[in-house]
């Protein structure tokens, strides 16, 4: 017997259902993308494995898909990997192509991405991101549109969101005063697991991953810092006062804080000291997304980061970006019924016809109902009206043109409505009107 088929752990099929709320995420997410002149682009699922690798924490590089040597001499041709992300592979595409691109650069990308993770619920090996990111410009007006894009996006979702933002220079200069400068990155890690597995077992992973006892203590008020966002920034001038780096982290933050009340950016946006962002390359600004009525983590995150170009053999070429989780965002709209209703079925009208000359009849009107933008589908022969009702019944179609001997003697088809289950006789232009309405 044979072995029933299957695909690998981590990964999804999509069926009919699916790919319309998929196209439909994409599509909002991409609209709002051109609404600030961000354009297209895509790069290759694989990428040279140099590229990928040491771009993303020692955590990340273990979580690369390597790809075996074929097709080419193994002992000459560089090793390969799928990409991780969107965002390195983009910072490979700047350089290798700085003399085509206008900067400031204003691109976005939507496509998947690759993990060897532990599959878990909202967490895939093979996943969509949707990325935006503007390079060639320090300016916080590049966050300052990034937090306006995710307004945007969610609020055409209908999902209620909360944006928490941080900055990696305050987290730099917190590691200076605690005095810890060269654990930066362990206190990253560490910090950024704390709504996971919450502040002892954090306290206990610095530790083991070289804080003394004494920096872990000076640590916890910092983390355990309340209030508005005023107090939280100015606690942290008081606290970071001998740190020139921590310092400038709050001062960009106060300037972003500053930009998103004078355009009145409405989005409930938390100061969060304990959001670090796991990934090595951020420099500045970080931001993180949450669902406020689903328990499922991060939806969309990202930040600045001031020279990813230059190990590329670009420096000096900062840029911010932020990435929007598709398969995520999915689960979020399917857990909260959000989808609309009308994504069910993208077929407006179903010609069902009782005999050969019928079924004729109907393709000349599907083709001059398709030339008006309507979508049409003709059931592909004349079997009984029964099974042609069940299929129009089974894929929500809510309107069935019948053509019968009657209806092709008066140039016309009994229009069937099935939600209502009224008919009329139509000709084609009243046909093009009820299918307006």
């Amino acid at each position: 017997m044979a072995q029933k088929p299957s695909i690998p752990k981590g990964t999804r099929d999509f069926g009919q259902v699916e790919m319309a709320r998929r196209n439909y995420i994409f599509d909002t997410i991409k609209g709002v993308f051109q609404l600030y002149g961000f354009q297209q682009i895509e790069t290759p699922a694989m990428e040279n494995l140099s590229t990928l690798m040491g771009k993303y924490g020692e955590e990340g590089d273990k979580l690369l898909f390597r790809i075996q040597n074929s097709g080419e001499k193994a002992a000459l041709a560089p090793e390969k990997g799928l990409r991780y992300d969107l965002t390195v592979p983009f910072a490979r595409y700047v350089v290798q192509h700085r003399e085509e691109i206008v900067f400031p650069f204003k691109r976005f990308q939507i496509q998947p991405v690759w993990r060897a993770d532990r599959p878990q619920k909202g967490r895939y090996r093979e996943f969509y991101q949707c990325d935006v990111d503007v390079i060639g410009s320090d300016s916080l007006v590049g966050e300052l549109e990034l937090i306006q894009i995710v307004e945007e996006v969610y609020r055409r979702l209908g999902i209620r969101v909360c944006l928490h933002i941080n900055n990696r220079k305050v987290l730099a200069g917190i590691a200076e005063v605690i005095g810890a400068p060269d654990k930066m990155i362990d206190i990253t890690v560490a910090i950024d697991k704390l709504d996971k597995i919450g502040v002892e077992a954090v306290n206990a992973e610095l530790i083991e991953r070289g804080l003394n006892a004494e920096q872990v203590d000076k640590l916890q008020p910092i983390l355990n810092l309340s209030g508005s966002t005023a107090d939280k920034l100015n606690a942290l001038r008081s606290i970071l006062a001998a740190s020139e780096i921590g310092i400038q982290g709050i001062e960009e933050l106060d300037t972003l804080f500053g930009l998103i009340k004078a355009t009145d950016v409405q989005l409930n946006i938390e100061l969060d000291l304990c959001l670090a962002r796991g990934l090595n390359y951020y420099t500045g600004a970080i931001f993180e997304v949450k669902a406020l009525d689903a328990q499922i983590g991060s939806i969309t995150g990202g930040g600045r980061y001031d020279n990813l170009t230059g190990i590329f053999g670009l420096p000096d070429v900062s840029g911010v970006g932020i990435s929007f989780g598709a398969d995520r965002i999915y689960d979020v709209l399917t857990e909260l019924d959000l989808f609309p209703k009308e994504l069910q079925s993208t077929t407006q009208i179903l010609f069902a016809a009782f005999g050969t000359d019928e079924l004729h009849y109907a393709l000349q009107w599907a083709k001059a109902l398709r030339a008006t933008g309507r979508t049409v589908e003709v059931y592909p022969e004349p079997t009984k009206m029964k099974k042609q009702m069940s299929y129009a019944d089974a894929k929500q179609i809510p309107f069935v043109a019948i053509v019968g001997g009657d209806e092709m003697a008066q140039n016309k088809v009994m229009l069937k409505n099935m939600v209502s289950g009224e008919q009329e006789l139509v000709d084609f232009e009243e046909l093009v009107k009820l299918l307006n309405c």
